[in-house]
């Protein structure tokens, strides 16, 4: 794997119940501590963020494999859970290939076989898995 660097800076405001702006190349947010912990719930939360790294690694990685194989998708999507309990912490993703209403069916076990390899291949999902989080996939792949 090749060496990368990432930056960011976040700045806050007001305490507990304040928020900050988290900054970075390409990402501009409002972060704060949730509600149930006592504060403002006015921007993204620490297991939201680490959630949405996970499905963004998963996607991107998944758009590489689908492209590698020339697929004819005509859209990708994920949607992705995290339930934190004592158990430990489980992150669900649940992503959805559409290929075109012509796909064969080898291209439709590929587009699946591409969904099990970006699980795989995500590095932002291994990391994770290293640190003890489960981390299950439920792909769909369709044609439109």
């Amino acid at each position: 794997m090749a060496e990368m660097k990432t930056s960011l800076n976040i700045v806050w405001h007001g305490g507990v119940t304040g928020n900050g702006t988290l900054k970075a190349e390409y990402l501009d947010t409002k972060v704060a501590i949730p509600t149930s912990f006592g504060g403002s719930g006015n921007g993204a939360d620490p297991k939201e963020l680490l959630v949405s790294s996970a499905a963004t690694c998963f996607i991107a990685t998944l758009t590489y494999m689908l492209d590698s194989r020339k697929l004819p998708v005509v859209e990708h999507t994920i949607n992705s859970e995290v339930m934190i309990s004592e158990d430990g912490f489980n992150i669900t993703h649940y992503p959805q290939i559409i290929l075109s209403a012509d796909a064969t069916e080898a291209q439709i076990q590929s587009a699946q076989r591409a969904i099990e390899g970006a699980d795989k291949g995500c590095e932002v999902g291994n990391l994770l898995k290293k640190a003890g989080v489960i981390i299950e996939v439920q792909g769909k792949v369709s044609l439109k």
